[in-house]
């Protein structure tokens, strides 16, 4: 048997949900580090979706079905959202690449007038894929990761990732230097970026409120 090992982790958007930790003031374990709150935060990207697309009275959901349970509460936040912005909610799933590109099409037969694709580890390795059918079949997506405004999407809200590997490094020197995980609580971000790339909403023929531009961290002509 390998001994245990202390570790200091980030990416994960429940940790207590996903049974790392017992709780995030006392992990109680030899696990601990940040959260980055992609769950906590999926209102808000649907209400900046609706934001940008108000004449989008349908939004779809794309999500992982093997992303347990982690799938099921996207969805349950999402829907909460979707109702109070008074929009219908319609949830596609994808867990292959051909998956994905059966995704798209449908989107038209559901009359879907934006996506809002959750953040999964698979999504994003696929990003390549998803900016390519977004952009051909002229879908306005939310994401929660910037590299996808950044490589020609439309908009991402989501933790400062830099900032959360930073304060994992730090933990990491503590645990090195004798500290125990078990009393360093988790942590969740404080600082969120909105970036929206205006390139692509003028080629898909959206006009950005003057206030999301206003509150945009990075906006990409």
């Amino acid at each position: 048997m390998q001994p245990r090992r202390s570790r200091s982790c980030t990416g994960v958007g429940d940790p207590i949900a996903a049974g790392l930790v017992a709780s995030l003031a006392r992990p109680g374990g030899n696990l601990t580090g940040f959260s980055n709150s992609a769950a906590e935060l999926n209102p808000k990207r649907l209400e900046l979706l609706s934001e940008l697309v108000p004449q989008a009275k349908v939004i779809a959901l794309l999500v992982n079905p093997n992303n347990q349970p982690n799938t099921g509460r996207i969805v349950e936040d999402v829907e909460g959202a979707a109702r109070t912005k008074g929009v219908q909610l319609t949830v596609v799933k994808a867990s292959t690449e051909g998956k994905i590109d059966a995704v798209f099409p449908t989107l038209v037969e559901l009359h879907a007038g934006a996506l809002f694709a959750s953040g999964d580890p698979f999504f994003f390795s696929r990003r390549e894929q998803l900016l390519a059918l977004a952009s051909r079949h002229a879908v306005p997506t939310i994401y929660i990761w910037r590299e996808f405004p950044v490589a020609g999407g439309l908009i991402s809200y989501g933790v400062k990732v830099t900032e959360t590997f930073r304060q994992a490094g730090s933990y990491a020197g503590r645990i090195l230097k004798g500290t125990k995980p078990a009393d360093l609580p988790v942590q969740q971000p404080t600082t969120f970026e909105l970036v929206v790339n205006l390139k692509t909403a003028k080629a898909l023929g959206l006009t950005v409120p003057p206030a999301m531009l206003a509150r945009a961290d990075e906006v990409i002509e």
